[in-house]
């Protein structure tokens, strides 16, 4: 169990406890919180408390998190697009729509079952039981490339390759009007947003650098083609970056973008292209993926608007 202790200052006074903690644990959910004060986790000035109260200046509010229960993924047969496979990892093309790991609401379904499955359980363990051969992610609405590992030593030369930002991967997105200048490269510290815990947000106080390169490769009707190459890989960065360029991503509601007939049902963007030093041979490996039919379809469609 972790505990944590906060003095509140006179900024903080008036707000609500559940609102206040949610903003100042990152990862932590407002609905999660409430259930820690619910079931007594949570103490202001000594006492047990509900979430609706409202601080004071210099009240003391201490909570205690409890331990995380290890969600134990269990294999499920699916298919998977395998670009490339061997003894130490292998490179998937991930579909739209499907979570990289089990979490909260989504126990099974993930691309973490269907590796469980195909690889009989021969996964690098270094993420837990949770994260079986995950050394990076992409979000559930994002399609395209991951590399998985299948056992720790390649796990650990993936996992630094990504710390020392030598990985290649190139990305393709559909922008909300067109990026002026057509190329550039965004810089800023991401962290979560302190007022949207599920967002993240550029120019974060205490956040973490991210660089993304961009390039608009086609002008759309409204719209551009866009590709995008990342120096560092924090979450929601692509799309967090065309947000603060005034350019979310299509299908992006979460970071801005208006309401679209093409129903995406999230923003469009495609991980098609990944490069690596091989953790045993040495070898740079670079693979490439397709654009996916529903990106296409969408291009088709701003193309005959076009013409």
């Amino acid at each position: 169990m972790n505990a944590y202790t906060f003095r509140i200052g006179e900024e903080e006074a008036g707000e609500r406890i559940d609102a206040y903690l949610a903003s100042r644990l990152d990862g932590k959910s407002r609905s999660y919180i409430q259930k820690l004060i619910t079931d007594g986790m949570v103490m202001r000035n000594g006492r047990i408390c509900k979430p609706s109260v409202r601080l004071t200046e210099d009240d003391v509010v201490e909570i205690t998190l409890p331990d995380p229960v290890p969600l134990e993924a269990q294999p499920e047969e699916m298919p998977l697009s395998i670009i490339y496979e061997d003894d130490d990892l292998l490179v998937v093309d991930k579909p739209k729509g499907l979570s990289v790991h089990p979490g909260a609401g989504h126990p099974d379904h993930t691309l973490v079952n269907g590796l469980l499955y195909h690889c009989a359980g021969r996964l690098s363990g270094i993420n837990g039981v949770e994260r079986p051969g995950i050394v990076h992610r992409i979000d559930k609405d994002t399609s395209g490339l991951l590399v998985v590992c299948k056992n720790d030593a390649a796990h650990r030369s993936i996992a630094s390759q990504l710390a020392a930002h030598t990985i290649h991967r190139r990305y393709y997105g559909i922008t909300c009007g067109v990026p002026s200048p057509d190329h550039g490269t965004v810089e800023s510290m991401i962290g979560r947003d302190p007022n949207m815990r599920l967002r993240m947000a550029a120019d974060i106080s205490g956040g973490k650098r991210a660089v993304t390169h961009y390039e608009t490769d086609e002008i759309l009707p409204g719209h551009a083609l866009c590709r995008f190459r990342l120096e560092t890989g924090r979450t929601h960065q692509i799309r967090v970056h065309m947000a603060k360029l005034h350019h979310p991503l299509l299908g992006d509601t979460l970071y801005g973008a208006p309401k679209e007939p093409f129903h995406t049902e999230g923003q469009t963007l495609h991980a098609g292209e990944l490069g690596f030093v091989h953790p045993s041979t040495g070898e740079y490996l670079e693979f490439s993926a397709p654009l996916p039919e529903y990106f296409t379809r969408i291009l088709k469609i701003l193309r005959n608007l076009r013409a």
